[in-house]
């Protein structure tokens, strides 16, 4: 990817398998793809890309695959992917509905989450901000000590280069000249902004309650990265709050899904898990070049999902972008009783099957552009 990547390496652990409920059997594999890192803490390093395939075994032994069932998942700004997009919990995980499905399905962690590379930087609880210091680092009474690393960890042109990697292995890996690609939050931005810059390799898009802005940068920052904290924690308390004020009708949060949710969240990361009570950790991200003037340049099919009751991104954000996209083949969908977890709430299968008929068929409802409402009139 523009000169920048090593020869990208693979290593599979042994392959998990688990029983659907809908009698088939899906496999995890878990890969490891190097990059040559442009994170600035550690540019030039090669580092490690965690990707998770989920997929049928029939699927999995066959040869090149076709380029309509291959489908990559990017994360946002807090959750790794694989615990964001393959909850072990009943039917809550997206992934393998996808794989059920018949697609070849993968997601990856940026560096920085989960299982992928994580600096050096986010080990030390001085970089963190001083509320979350006093939290974490032993006598510290009042005053912050300083930080060892006063910026931003990653950015996103990171991010990108991460995603290109990531992106090209799977299309060498799968003999295809295209996937398509499914993101969350954050996730809009960078799936999004890495598909303004390369087009011809990305089939489709699905982004949930993506994080657009219309007055976001064009460009980068004069300074790279932003100065400022260099990554943050979220505690069990902290992850129930937030998801408890998006609460806007009954049952729409099942306790167990969140449990499991965030009993992987620690799995994912060994460190956090041993902060206070258990946290988790992410970077923060300086951000770019995803603004009404980007957008309007692409011709990539969008179904763009916005949960009724999200106070993180708000629905009318997303449907700004919808506006601003300057595809033809564009898609709003608002999820009646979802939040910014719309992926792991009550009406999660709604959110699934719209993401497959716009993957398998570029409609929703049968619609290929304008407004869709998702599960109301129950």
């Amino acid at each position: 990817m523009r000169g920048l990547l090593l020869t990208l390496t693979l290593f599979l652990t042994a392959p998990l398998a688990l029983l659907a409920q809908s009698g088939e059997q899906v496999l995890r594999l878990d890969h490891y793809v190097g990059v040559k890192s442009t994170v600035p803490a550690i540019a030039g390093q090669t580092t490690e890309i965690y990707v998770r395939e989920v997929v049928l075994p029939g699927i999995a032994l066959r040869g090149p695959a076709s380029p309509e069932r291959v489908v990559l998942f990017v994360h946002g700004a807090g959750t790794p992917a694989e615990v964001a997009f393959d909850a072990d919990y009943q039917d809550y995980s997206w992934m393998a509905f996808l794989a059920r499905a018949g697609f070849d399905v993968f997601s990856m962690d940026m560096t920085g989450y989960g299982r992928s590379t994580r600096p050096a930087a986010m080990n030390d609880p001085c970089n963190l901000a001083k509320e979350q210091q006093l939290l974490f680092v032993p006598g510290l009474l009042s005053a912050p000590y300083p930080a060892a690393y006063a910026q931003h960890m990653t950015t996103i042109a990171s991010d990108w280069n991460d995603i290109g990697a990531v992106v090209d292995h799977l299309l060498a890996l799968r003999h295809v000249p295209k996937l398509s690609m499914i993101a969350w939050s954050l996730g809009g931005p960078r799936a999004g902004g890495y598909t303004a810059q390369h087009p011809d390799k990305v089939r489709r898009l699905v982004l949930l309650a993506p994080a657009f802005n219309r007055a976001g940068q064009a460009d980068p920052p004069a300074t790279v990265p932003a100065k400022g904290v260099t990554f943050n924690t979220q505690s069990h308390e902290e992850f129930i709050a937030n998801w408890d004020r998006q609460v806007g009708c009954p049952d729409q949060i099942d306790p167990a899904a969140s449990d499991a949710v965030w009993s992987a969240m620690l799995q994912s990361d060994p460190v956090g898990a041993t902060w206070g009570t258990g946290v988790r950790r992410a970077p923060s991200v300086t951000s770019w070049g995803w603004n009404p003037g980007v957008v309007a340049k692409m011709k990539t099919p969008v179904l763009a999902v916005a949960g009724a009751h999200d106070k993180q991104v708000p629905p009318d954000r997303v449907r700004d972008l919808v506006a601003d996209l300057g595809s033809t083949e564009k898609v709003f969908a608002d999820l009646a009783c979802s939040s910014h977890n719309a992926l792991w709430e009550r009406n999660h299968l709604l959110l699934y099957k719209a993401s497959l008929e716009w993957l398998t068929k570029g409609t929703v409802n049968g619609m290929t552009s304008g407004a869709v409402k998702l599960g109301y009139g129950k």
